[in-house]
């Protein structure tokens, strides 16, 4: 399922912007008491969880297919890592309460404020995901066209050294 890890980059941004507008839905409807608001918010909560759960799953592949990790890049991919599935399951528990309180007509105003909060909670969640995956792939490249090409120069150069070595190796021999 390697050929998943293409996906990542594209599929990231359909959480992000899910989950953030259910926060800005569920804010409205704490505010002005609409019902649209609140079902939509839990509309896009949901989508937002499904985008999630794509996002962490291209994701794990997409960590399977790069080779070019070294000390530095696997520390930042630990923690952008550790805030998706963070992310991922806070917001899958969310879904999953509210849909119970919902269904159970206990979504009250009081819960309305409490999901606010946890919304506003959970975007920090987003936030740091967001700052250690672009921290990966806009300071260090990884799974850019960049480091695949410098990875390849490498392993050129390598080759072209061990070569060189060879013929070295063979004259002193002699």
């Amino acid at each position: 399922m390697e050929f998943l890890a293409q996906f990542h980059p594209k599929i990231i941004h359909f959480p992000i912007a899910f989950l953030l507008v259910y926060l800005l839905l569920e804010l409205l409807g704490a505010i002005f008491k609409k019902g649209f608001f609140s079902k939509t918010a839990h509309l896009f909560l949901l989508f937002g969880v499904l985008g999630a759960l794509a996002a962490v799953l291209t994701g794990n592949q997409a960590e399977d297919a790069f080779e070019g990790w070294n000390k530095t890049t696997s520390a930042i991919l630990d923690i952008h890592s550790t805030y998706a599935n963070i992310t991922l399951w806070y917001f899958t528990a969310l879904l999953l309460i509210r849909t119970f309180l919902v269904l159970r007509k206990k979504f009250n105003n009081l819960f309305r404020y409490i999901f606010c909060i946890l919304a506003i909670v959970g975007a920090y969640f987003i936030y740091q995901t967001g700052e250690h995956g672009g921290q990966m792939v806009f300071k260090y490249g990884v799974g850019t066209q960049y480091h695949i090409k410098t990875d390849e120069m490498r392993d050129s150069l390598k080759e072209i050294i061990s070569d060189q070595q060879d013929k070295i190796d063979s004259l002193s021999s002699k």
